[in-house]
């Protein structure tokens, strides 16, 4: 079932739903099955599998001189969906960026994930790797998220990239794309983000889903701002309980978003980092409620593989 088919056979009322990362290359799936099995008494209509693209490595040889290598540390988003899907039941929504990808690459992704009957995907422009300042897409690959959609929305109409394929079958995915309560890191104000995201709206997006945020009244003015702009679609939530002293200074740093004075101060007044969860969760629960009462149709947690914080929210909250 498509997430937009979910919100609406769920006539108001809110519901969970989390992000997963595949494992680390090496470790087998049930690390994610011991990650997914705490959460699922809470009735999740679907999980998310991010996809995490190459990073370049330097190996230093016997000569002094250094080697490049390219690797997937996290491999796997399309295996896991089938077996999240298989075992569970439940819709997997898998990631796909442009970084990382040509456009055939692009096609033959979706192709897959249509012939394990995934009815959902989530079109990201992805971050540059760790040797790059900026962003840089592939030779034969999309630059834009808008793109990316597009691209997706041709399937749904049965148009691929070769235009001499006769009697072609189209797909049918239900598309969510990325939101920035805060604004992307990238984009020079608010206003022109959200001109991009009305484009990818345009071009076939169904659904927004938020970055994380800890203050609900930027997700509630960047509601207000999108429906402004003519957005009807829904938009999503998403919510990070932070867990460590260490996360204060990361994730402001790494996704540019700001966190309130009151949360800053209990972090750091904190004994350890055992407080620190416990001060997340509790904030995360506020959060929730909140945004439940405020009728919004789904709650996005980002799990990162951690089920016993989100487990904590969800029973005081679902």
């Amino acid at each position: 079932m498509k997430v937009t088919e979910h919100i609406e056979k769920a006539q108001g009322k809110s519901l969970f739903s989390f992000e997963i990362l595949p494992p680390m290359k090496g470790q087998n799936i049930q690390s994610i099955f011991d990650s997914i099995d705490p959460l699922m008494e809470f009735n999740p209509p679907f999980i998310d599998v991010t996809y995490h693209r190459e990073e370049i490595e330097f190996k230093e040889l016997p000569n002094g001189l250094l080697e490049k290598k390219v690797v997937k540390k996290r491999p796997g988003t399309v295996g896991i969906c089938a077996a999240i899907q298989n075992k569970y039941e439940v819709d997997a929504i898998p990631h796909i960026l442009c970084g990382g990808f040509t456009k055939e690459d692009t096609e033959n992704f979706l192709i897959d994930i249509d012939f394990l009957g995934i009815q959902n995907v989530v079109a990201l422009r992805g971050d540059a790797i760790k040797s790059e300042i900026y962003f840089k897409p592939e030779k034969e690959g999309h630059h834009y998220a808008t793109e990316l959609v597009s691209q997706i929305s041709n399937l749904n109409n049965g148009i691929y990239l070769d235009s001499d394929l006769q009697n072609t079958s189209k797909t049918d995915f239900c598309i969510g794309v990325a939101g920035y309560p805060e604004k992307h890191m990238e984009a020079p104000s608010m206003d022109s983000d959200i001109y991009f995201l009305k484009q990818k709206i345009k071009n076939g997006a169904n659904y927004i889903i938020t970055q994380m945020f800890f203050d609900n009244q930027k997700y509630f003015d960047y509601v207000a701002k999108v429906r402004a702009a003519g957005i009807t679609v829904p938009i999503i939530p998403g919510l990070k309980p932070i867990a460590t002293k260490k996360q204060l200074n990361l994730i402001p740093h790494r996704f540019k978003v700001d966190m309130p004075d009151d949360l800053i101060m209990s972090v750091v007044k904190a004994k350890d980092n055992d407080a620190v969860r416990q001060i997340g969760i509790e904030w995360c629960i506020a959060q929730s409620k909140e945004l439940v009462k405020a009728g919004i149709p789904v709650l996005h947690y980002y799990s990162m593989g951690k089920a016993e914080n989100i487990k904590a929210i969800a029973q005081e909250v679902f």
